[in-house]
């Protein structure tokens, strides 16, 4: 072992010892004792503050990934349902309704009693969070839900902030502009933060005095339809929230395709996310927001702290068992460190551990057998491509939607595994030179949402970060989010921001007002 290699192997080990070593070790710190068979109380569709079945009467099986058990049957909403949830709706943001009455400081309330209910009731909802979902309690309880309360909180001090402004004009007119709510907004949201994602739309659209019909991902709807119930206890009037669980062809393209929606706002792939504006042009040309995928980027420089560069490349990667967006699944090395880098990161992937996600582990499931069984081919065709796997590459066990931590090196450019998105726990480390060659290889992807940057240089951290095509570029750190600061992609990784002042904007009319002013004579 050379000299060089044994002293990063030694910061890497202090690293994993430090407090900011990764997400798990600190989550892990601060969860409580799950409840490993949380109660299901939410299964049905939730229109105008009341749980009901489904018009067709039709069920469906939500799964647990970890045992490949059903966990509930869940009432399955289809384009008759939808029709009630929007008419539920539109009847809410009538002129006079209660919640077109209410003062602002009311509406804030609301969001603000929302959140504290979900305090109150957080190691309940991350148990049925992990039970849906798969992820590791000590994820969902520190990470998915704190982020999801500090959401409501975020947004309901937008409620009496997003004011409009006098514009002087020429003439004797007194002008102003102000915003208005866009109406009955619709949201589909994903699996893989299904708390966090309804926070994200749920947030501004009610901040800025929005009706909503929402669609929960129908792999984890559970949380979802808790947090309906919620709403009710907060005292959000009926028609305000409408949650539908269901499927894509049925129940999401009835949304995006109703007449009387006026907005749409989507999370998930970019395939789907091609046919949403098409819906919404067959219909009213409604506005469309869209969060879709990534082939994120993260560039180590020879320069960087490397066992920084590994800590962060790792939690960039395999947090959410990759099963993020923003998933950085391209890792680019200087070749001066790059066997090196390619072992050390090796070595973590090798102690991570998998298994039931109620227990002390870095990793759970795959959300459900589909995902699996995608992220398994591309794994096969990356072996068959020729890159060199030094860890990993196959299903973990024969129960549950198991995959192992996987990493390629020796990756390149043209190969399956660079080029889709994978959304799993499979790290592709590629090698590079100079800094031009370095650019042209990043941005040969179709997608622009995140990258990250891995050095001691100023001045090339700032310039790359103004270089890269990228929504959110990260300097020594990967997968650090706010909700002040806004979110979204560049390219096929979607249209329009979320989060921050932006996200606000998206759920707003702009409205002109010019008023006629009589001169009169002294």
């Amino acid at each position: 072992m050379s000299t060089m290699l044994q002293l990063l192997r030694s910061r890497a080990v202090a690293s994993a010892l430090g407090a900011s070593s990764s997400i798990h070790a600190r989550s892990m710190s601060a969860a409580p004792k799950p409840i490993t068979k949380p109660e299901i109380k939410c299964a049905k569709i939730f229109i105008n503050n009341e749980f009901v079945n489904a018009v067709s009467g039709k069920t469906f099986a939500t799964i647990n990934p970890t045992t490949e058990e059903v966990i509930c049957e869940v009432a399955e909403g289809d384009k008759a349902d939808v029709d009630k949830a929007v008419k539920a709706a539109k009847e809410a943001f009538r002129l006079g309704s209660p919640w077109r009455t209410m003062d602002a400081t009311e509406r804030q309330n609301l969001l603000l009693r929302l959140a504290d209910l979900i305090e109150r009731d957080r190691n309940y909802i991350a148990s049925l969070e992990t039970l849906d979902n798969g992820k590791p309690f000590s994820a969902s309880f520190a990470v998915d839900l704190d982020l999801t309360i500090k959401c409501y909180r975020y947004h309901a001090g937008w409620v009496n902030k997003r004011g409009g402004k006098v514009v002087p004009m020429d003439g004797n007119y007194f002008s102003y502009v102000r915003h208005e709510p866009v109406g009955v907004c619709g949201q589909i949201i994903p699996w893989n933060f299904p708390l966090l994602m309804q926070a994200w739309k749920l947030g501004p659209a009610l901040a800025m005095g929005n009706t909503v019909v929402m669609k929960p991902a129908e792999q984890t709807p559970l949380t979802a339809l808790y947090i309906a119930q919620l709403a009710v206890e907060a005292g959000f009037p009926p028609g305000v929230i409408n949650i539908v669980p269901g499927f894509g062809p049925t129940a999401g393209a009835a949304i995006a395709e109703h007449m009387d929606v006026d907005k749409i706002a989507f999370t998930g792939s970019t395939e789907i996310g091609q046919l949403i504006p098409q819906m919404a042009a067959r219909s009213n040309l409604k506005r469309v927001t869209l969060e879709l995928g990534g082939k994120s980027p993260q560039i180590v420089y020879s320069d960087s702290n490397m066992a920084q560069a590994i800590d962060s490349t790792h939690v960039g990667l395999f947090f959410n068992q990759g099963q993020c967006c923003t998933a950085g699944s391209r890792v680019f090395v200087e070749d001066k460190i790059y066997k090196d880098f390619v072992e050390l990161a090796t070595e973590k992937a090798k102690k991570r551990t998998v298994g039931n996600p109620f227990t002390n582990v870095d990793q759970g499931p795959q959300v459900d057998g589909d995902q699996m069984g995608k992220i398994l081919d591309l794994i096969n065709s990356g072996k068959k491509e020729g890159a060199t796997m030094t860890v990993g590459g196959s299903r973990v066990g024969d129960k549950g939607y198991f995959v192992a931590p996987t990493i390629f090196a020796d990756v390149q450019d043209n190969m399956r595994i660079a080029r889709e998105e994978i959304f799993g726990p499979v790290m592709q480390i590629f090698k590079f030179k100079n800094d031009q060659e370095l650019l042209e290889r990043a941005h040969n992807t179709i997608y622009g949402l995140a990258a990250s940057v891995y050095t001691q240089d100023l001045d090339r951290a700032i310039f790359l970060s103004n270089s890269l095509r990228a929504g959110t570029v990260w300097i020594n750190c990967h997968n650090v989010f706010d909700t002040a600061l806004p979110f979204g992609g560049y390219k096929m990784s979607g249209q329009g921001r979320e989060l921050g002042e932006y996200g606000v904007e998206a759920y707003t009319e702009v409205k002109s007002v010019i008023m006629k002013i009589s001169q009169k004579n002294s």
